[in-house]
């Protein structure tokens, strides 16, 4: 079965569905009789790109206000797509929100309804067009794959699809992320000023649904003298109207017990997340909650909020929080800093929890549903 799978969201820094492309590519090349292809959005590949493109921007401001942007850029790749398959493809696999244009069975990967629930996280045209390609895509998609049941049964109402179109393939997580000694992590966390253990981290794009200005909030109510022990650390890419918290962030960068740092390349996050003393991750919509999975694996117990598909992942490995519950928030972090026979067992139940889990197990669900689109 020749099967090509659009990944040119990898030209971009990778966040979710970039790791999910980077992750399944690979694990889909060990399943037998499947020969995978790569788009790359101006071409074929079989590769995957070690990076993303230099200077890449999904769409650059001032060109998302020209009318008609991403139509135009979605036809000239459109172009390159029909010029470069030659009829040589059997299926298709479109891995995000904005299926091209193909005569033959399509499998898409739908992780999320944050468009539909979080409208102003995307930028308007971008939103526009979207709403515009989802619907007709799920319609033609023979096969609908999704990361977590959450997502298919609020996909089946929403799109009024029938249960038997959808496929729950969740993910895993990336072998960097591990128990990792201390002496290990020594070099990353010295960078920060840091030993590990002695700070908490967020992980996620700085955008409202991630609720990390109640982070923010409940970490600012800790004792001073935690708050200088254990800094929370914030990791992730700016993301649309963040402004929106932007006050409380600056309140709290003030005060150095906070501390933004970016975009950050996946080992030295890998590293950051298994020396962390706990990942903190009060999102209020998932559709899996990747940190979350990469943080168990790592040993680094999780709080989060019994939310959307958060609950799938952690199942009784997490340490639960009401999103809006400030109080209930700082309380779950002191419990994890205080208190080291809780924290021992959150470590071991992540670590047996994270087991359930793979990328070879998501692509061995992934090959079954392309074999069911094919009629077989």
């Amino acid at each position: 079965m020749r099967v090509a799978l659009n990944a040119r969201i990898l030209q971009a820094p990778r966040t979710g569905i970039g790791h999910y492309v980077a992750e399944l590519a690979p694990a889909l090349a060990g399943e037998p009789g499947l020969e995978l292809t790569l788009f790359h959005g101006w071409g074929w590949s079989s590769e995957l790109p070690a990076a993303a493109m230099p200077g890449y921007s999904r769409l650059s401001p001032w060109l998302r206000q020209v009318p008609g942007a991403y139509q135009a850029r979605r036809w000239l790749e459109q172009r390159r797509f029909d010029q470069g398959r030659h009829a040589t493809i059997d299926l298709y696999h479109e891995p995000s929100l904005w299926p091209m244009s193909f005569e033959g069975p399509i499998v898409m990967t739908l992780h999320d309804l944050t468009h539909v629930h979080y409208p102003a996280t995307q930028p308007p045209a971008r939103l526009k067009e979207i709403e515009r390609r989802l619907g007709a895509g799920m319609e033609q998609a023979r096969v609908i794959l999704t990361d977590s049941q959450f997502v298919a049964e609020e996909a089946q109402d929403y799109f009024g699809l029938p249960r038997e179109r959808f496929v729950v393939a969740p993910l895993g997580a990336a072998p960097r992320f591990h128990p990792r000694e201390p002496a290990e992590l020594e070099p990353c966390l010295a960078t920060y000023g840091l030993q590990a253990h002695s700070y908490l981290l967020c992980v996620g794009t700085l955008e409202p649904r991630k609720n990390l200005s109640q982070a923010l909030l409940a970490h600012a109510r800790l004792p001073e003298t935690l708050r200088q022990r254990y800094p929370l650390l914030i990791v992730g890419m700016a993301g649309w109207e963040q402004g929106q918290f932007s006050d409380t962030l600056q309140k709290a960068l003030a005060s150095s017990h906070v501390r933004l740092l970016g975009y950050l390349p996946d080992e030295q996050l890998a590293q950051l997340v298994a020396g962390a003393r706990a990942l903190v991750f009060p999102s209020r919509y998932e559709g899996f909650g990747l940190p979350v999975l990469e943080a168990m694996a790592s040993g680094t117990p999780v709080v989060l909020a019994r939310c959307a598909a958060m609950p799938e992942v952690a199942d009784t490995a997490g340490n639960y929080v009401n999103p809006d519950d400030v109080d209930g928030l700082r309380h779950a972090m002191l419990r994890l800093i205080e208190d080291d026979g809780h924290w021992q067992a959150c470590h071991e139940a992540g670590l047996q929890q994270a087991k359930l889990f793979s990328w070879g197990r998501c692509a061995r669900i992934t090959a079954r549903a392309y074999r069911q689109a094919m009629g077989g």
